[in-house]
Formats: C-alpha cells, sequence, structure tokens
C-alpha cells in the first residue's frame, strides 16, 4: 500500500491493518490484549507509514517532558561538563534530561519515533556527526536538534553552540610562541570536525604572522582522546626535528602527550611544553597542572538546553550558532623554551 506523504495518523495506520483505532494504541503502548499476528502487522505498518506519536500539547501533565542529551563516544570529563551544565539549566524549569550514546548509525527514523513517543522535547548532540537523513527523521517527528561541538553541519539552519575555537587555537599559540618556541605542533581532533579546523587555524594564523614555519609532520589529527595523546605525542617526539612545544586538540589529549614525553624520560615543562583545550578537571589534576584554553562547557550545555527549549515551545531565536568566549589559563606545563633540555 503506499504511504502517503502526510505525517500518518492512527486512523491511517488502523486503515491500513483492517482493525480498530483503540487496538493500533494498544500495540503502541505495549499491551498483551493483542494476538501476535496483530501486532506484528500493526508494528510494521507503523514503521511503513514512519508514523511519529504527536508532541504533547503545552499545558498537558506530560508538556514538560524531558530532553536527550545525546554522546557518540564514551563518557569522559569533558562530557560530564556539559551534562553539568544541561542539568542546571533545565532543573531551573523543572525539566529533566536523559544522557544516552548513540554512534551515528543508531539514529535512524525509528530512533526519532521512540525519541517523541518517550515523551523527548528535543534533542542536544554533543559532537556528533550528523547526516542529512537523521536531520530530516528529527524534523518529520517535529524534534528540535541543538548539536554543540558539532563535527560537521550538512545544513546550515542546524542549531548549534560552540566556543571561540579559532581564538583558542590563537591564544594558545601565542603563548607558545612568547616563550620563545618556534618548533610548535598540533595535535587535534578529527579533520573534517568543525571544531579542530577553526583550532588549527588558529595556531597557523599564530605560526604564521610570528613568522615561525610549520614542520612537515607537526600538524596531525586524531579523536579528542588519551591514546591519541600517548600515539601521536610518541610520533612527534620521535621527529628528527622533536617539537619543542606541542599544542593539544583537548586536555585528554594533551596527558597522553605527557605520558608519552615520560616514557622518553622527558620533563615537562623543562624540555617539553604542552598547552591543551578544555579546562577540565583533569587539566587540574594533571602533574604539573596543565596550561590550557578553557571552554566554558557547562555555560554551552546551559545554553543548549534553554536553546532547544524555546525552540520546543516554537520560539524563533536570534541566531542558529553561539560561541562563547574561550580563555588562556597558564598553569605549571608550558615554560620558556631556554629552560628546555631540547635546544630552540
Amino acid at each position: 500500500m503506499p504511504v502517503n506523504p502526510r505525517r500518518a495518523t492512527l486512523a491511517t495506520v488502523a486503515a491500513s491493518a483492517g482493525v480498530s483505532v483503540a487496538t493500533v494504541s494498544k500495540v503502541l503502548n505495549g499491551r498483551s490484549d493483542v494476538a501476535p499476528t496483530t501486532r506484528s502487522l500493526v508494528q510494521s505498518l507503523l514503521l511503513q507509514h514512519d508514523y511519529v506519536a504527536p508532541s504533547p500539547r503545552r499545558g498537558d501533565a506530560t508538556a514538560a517532558g524531558t530532553i536527550e542529551v545525546e554522546f557518540d563516544t564514551d563518557i569522559n570529563a569533558y562530557s560530564t561538563e556539559i551534562i553539568q551544565g544541561a542539568v542546571d539549566a533545565g532543573a531551573e524549569v523543572g525539566v529533566g534530561v536523559v544522557v544516552s550514546i548513540r554512534r551515528g548509525a543508531d539514529r535512524t527514523t525509528v530512533w526519532a519515533r521512540d525519541l517523541v513517543s518517550a515523551g523527548r522535547r528535543a534533542v542536544i548532540a554533543v559532537t556528533a556527526e550528523m547526516t542529512a537523513r537523521q536531520l530530516a527523521a528529527l524534523s518529520r517527528a517535529n524534534l528540535p536538534l541543538v548539536v554543540i561541538d558539532p563535527l560537521n553541519l550538512p545544513r546550515t539552519d542546524v542549531t548549534s553552540v560552540g566556543s571561540t575555537n579559532f581564538a583558542g587555537g590563537l591564544a594558545a599559540t601565542q603563548h607558545l610562541l612568547s616563550l620563545g618556541h618556534r618548533r610548535i605542533a598540533y595535535l587535534g581532533g578529527p579533520a573534517t570536525a568543525a571544531c579542530n579546523q577553526a583550532r588549527m587555524h588558529g595556531y597557523r594564523a599564530a605560526m604564521e604572522a610570528a613568522g615561525a614555519p610549520v614542520v612537515p609532520g607537526y600538524v596531525r589529527e586524531g579523536h579528542f582522546l588519551y591514546n591519541d595523546g600517548v600515539e601521536s605525542g610518541a610520533a612527534l617526539l620521535d621527529l628528527p626535528e622533536a617539537p619543542t612545544a606541542i599544542f593539544a586538540g583537548s586536555d585528554e589529549t594533551a596527558l597522553g602527550i605527557i605520558e608519552a614525553a615520560r616514557a622518553r624520560g622527558l620533563r615537562i615543562p623543562e624540555d617539553l611544553s604542552i598547552v591543551g583545550f578544555d579546562d577540565t578537571q583533569v587539566a587540574r589534576m594533571g602533574s604539573p597542572p596543565l596550561t590550557t584554553v578553557r571552554q566554558p562547557l557547562r555555560e554551552m550545555g546551559g545554553v543548549a538546553m534553554r536553546t532547544a527549549l524555546r525552540l520546543a515551545a516554537g520560539e524563533k531565536i536570534d541566531s542558529h550558532h553561539v560561541e562563547l568566549a574561550t580563555e588562556l589559563v597558564v598553569r605549571g606545563s608550558t615554560a620558556p623554551v631556554s629552560f628546555a633540555g631540547v635546544p630552540g
């Protein structure tokens, strides 16, 4: 049977299955008093018609709903800061937060429909790669989306929240240059990630302005993870002309580089200066404490939550992209190159 291009209703599915609307409702609600063959038929037609339960009306008892905060990687120090900001902002208006981990392939039409059925009012996706098909599924389900630190944006009208990544990359590199370093490497995240591109361009802009050449092999990509720092940091330090300073695209990566340096008998910051990015708890707990670019992660989570709630309420927003200011925080992992064991 051809699928109606308009949004399907319970009556549409019931007519296709030759059953009552009440029977379709029972299937949706997981009731047991439906014959297995009928249940299977109705479930198949719900998928065929791309049925999405209507969102709760304002004023309903369930209207407050919940907001889904989704990650596509395991929860880490960066994630917890985002979650705390979103939870705090939600608590101010009595809205709950559900945290989930979904890889890109898990985001399907069924995923969008299930979110609506579970009472979600909007989705906040963190450092997620969203495809046009996934965006369309959310749109059909009338679920607003806000992306934090997006890896890609297939449409320019997708609402996103980030920080001044270019300015942060510029400040981190200028700090190292001011200490006399010229052999400065950058170890970042995925090559296609918008936030990584901005940090890398800030690094390159500072190097070019100072007349410091970027040595071949000094710019490397990763996934902003600790193991990236250990592995790619080792590769950088084993180069014939090793860097005297490394700007890492995340605090986790920076700590991995510190471990790679220690395995080679190098001291931080006497032999190698390192700057991270994020200013999570691990930066302050490092040994030595990490010089890093503070990204206002809690504030970003809060802004994303408030924006998602505005979109869910049908309000218009002033801008599809919001950037919050970054700030360089100097601690013990950087020092003048004249102190380094490797000649500058």
